[in-house]
């Protein structure tokens, strides 16, 4: 329980990657908060909010909310997070505004609530490994992810050393977002072309996003790692 007491905030924690990571920070002793944009009554984690990260307004509420009910949370992942494939050409405005409103904007607007608040503590935020490498008919996605990884990087040098912060940029993962409904069999190829050969599982990113949380993590900040089964190699 290396985490005992702690208070944690994930975001779009109702299923997916963001459902382990919040599952494991509560095995390890964590008091854990959701938020989510699914219908409330599908969401059966313990302490769940509906939130829009993109809202500033909504954001701040979701704060409060988490302080009144637990305390000012000490761990905050920013995990929320949506997908939008379609070639450059076809990519609407409306299209690009709303990724980069949920991706980004969201993870800038979590953090900056989390440094407004934290005395100390960890901001870790998922990225992937498309904002390293950028893929064809995926643009908006990649340049949110990619911006992802330089906001985690400047953070961690204007909040250090009182708030540590690090990105894990995860690979193919076998989630609601990879499922053949959510992304072209064309895609989805791409993704299993890895040295691994096969996709995560959401539990292989909540081990190291649990490790980041925690004691032994206490020299790592402004770093991005990669858990892609080898996509990317630095």
């Amino acid at each position: 329980m290396t985490l005992r007491g702690k208070v944690a905030l994930v975001t779009g924690g109702s299923r997916g990657i963001g459902r382990a990571i919040a599952e494991a920070l509560t095995a390890a002793g964590s008091r854990v908060a959701i938020c989510h944009s699914d219908d409330p009554a599908s969401v059966t984690f313990p302490v769940a909010y509906s939130a829009d990260v993109s809202s500033e307004v909504e954001v701040i509420s979701l704060f409060d909310r988490v302080t009144e009910e637990l305390g000012t949370p000490e761990i905050v992942v920013n995990n929320a997070g949506i997908l939008h494939e379609a070639p450059l050409t076809e990519t609407t405005l409306a299209d690009f505004d709303r990724v980069i409103a949920v991706n980004l904007r969201g993870s800038f607007l979590v953090a900056r609530e989390s440094a407004r608040r934290m005395e100390s503590g960890r901001i870790l935020n998922i990225a992937s490994d498309l904002g390293l490498l950028g893929r064809e008919n995926m643009a908006a996605y990649s340049a949110s992810k990619g911006g992802i990884i330089a906001l985690t990087r400047s953070m961690a040098r204007e909040l250090a050393p009182r708030i540590l912060v690090n990105a894990i940029a995860p690979g193919p993962i076998d989630t609601d977002m990879t499922s053949p409904g959510a992304m072209s069999p064309e895609a989805l190829a791409k993704d299993l072309d890895t040295p691994l050969a096969r996709f995560g599982r959401p539990e292989e990113v909540a081990a190291l996003a649990t490790f980041l949380a925690g004691p032994q993590a206490g020299f790592i900040t402004g770093q991005c790692y990669g858990v892609n089964g080898g996509s990317v190699m630095t």
